[in-house]
């Protein structure tokens, strides 16, 4: 009799990787320890996915989705930030491996549930669209994943993990705060430009048309011959001598 196909077979490979990456991080997830975790070969594995990268691709997709669960279950910005640190402690091996290359495809192009939502209750405070809040929610992320990194690679734990866990907290409700009262007012630095998109699945980019575009522009080329007009004085004063 024909061996008859295990539909549950590929989510069963999937459960296996993320187990073990869990467990034990880079080192743990092989293409026969996965097979051996969810009682199949080798080649059935390389069946459904290519290589080694493949396969943590979908592990990493699979643990957005599980970040995504656990944020989704909040109510408020405050909730979903402390949910969010949480998260990255209880997983840590499986909270790393959502931001190896993030800003670069595949990983670019999929879709960013958490960052989304996290963006959306930023939203619900402040009002307005959740684009013009990008640059705000990438400055909130960064210091929530810096806190997160911190805790998880420093072994922090006790008070020193308390203290540093509710100090991301206070910290987050301050630059929220701040924005709040600031009303849209300009940050340093080049305005946020209309080719940078994040979380936003394949209409997702990060490219330099905007600023390719300022060179080609005429006052651009005006001012770059301006800076490229040859100086006199003492070079031509060396030049003679």
């Amino acid at each position: 009799m024909p061996r008859q196909a295990d539909p549950q077979l590929e989510q069963r490979i999937l459960d296996a990787a993320c187990r073990l990456w869990s467990r034990g991080g880079e080192k743990a997830l092989t293409m026969r320890g996965v097979a051996n975790a969810a009682g199949t070969t080798t080649p059935t594995v390389y069946e459904r996915y290519r290589d080694r990268s493949d396969i943590l691709r979908a592990v990493r997709l699979q643990t957005r989705a599980e970040l995504f669960a656990a944020l989704s279950r909040t109510r408020s910005l405050s909730q979903v930030c402390e949910r969010y640190l949480e998260f990255a402690i209880e997983h840590p091996h499986a909270y790393e491996v959502l931001f190896d290359g993030f800003a670069q495809p595949p990983s670019l192009h999929e879709p960013w549930p958490s960052f989304n939502l996290l963006r959306l209750r930023l939203t619900e405070r402040l009002g307005g669209t959740p684009r013009q809040h990008t640059r705000l929610m990438l400055s909130l992320w960064s210091l929530m994943h810096g806190t997160a990194m911190l805790l998880i690679r420093g072994g922090v734990t006790g008070p020193l993990r308390t203290q540093m866990f509710h100090a991301c907290l206070d910290a987050v409700e301050a630059i929220v705060g701040h924005a709040a009262r600031a009303k849209g007012k300009a940050g340093s630095g080049p305005k946020w430009p209309s080719s940078l998109i994040l979380g936003e699945a394949a209409d997702s980019k990060v490219s330099d048309a905007d600023r390719d575009a300022r060179k080609k522009s005429p006052a651009a080329r005006r001012s770059g011959h301006a800076k490229a007009k040859p100086s006199t004085g003492p070079r031509n004063v060396r030049r003679q001598e």
